[in-house]
């Protein structure tokens, strides 16, 4: 059995990262909630969903689970990424 052990830092040249300017409000926008799979991230966000609905006025909340708890998220949800105006991403045991 081989193991790798991976660098967490990135190489690159910061320089090319832009700082996202926010939203200004809540309501009405779509938040995506990228979850481990652990299962104490379904108490934590089923609470939260229920906050930014009602308190916030979100437009959609859209739920994910990583396929593999340690893992960066899956090509899939990085595609969805993009048409989220704002993305959590929780872990829990």
């Amino acid at each position: 059995m081989t193991i790798e052990v991976l660098d967490p830092t990135h190489e690159g040249d910061s320089r090319q990262f832009n700082i996202a300017s926010g939203l200004k409000e809540l309501k009405g926008a779509k938040v995506g909630l990228i979850s481990n799979g652990k299962r104490g991230t379904y108490p934590f966000f089923n609470a939260l969903e229920e906050l930014l609905k009602t308190k916030y006025e979100v437009g959609d909340v859209i739920r994910v689970v990583k396929k593999n708890y340690s893992a960066p998220a899956e090509e899939e949800i990085m595609t969805e990424v993009i048409k989220w105006d704002v993305v959590i991403a929780g872990i829990g045991d």
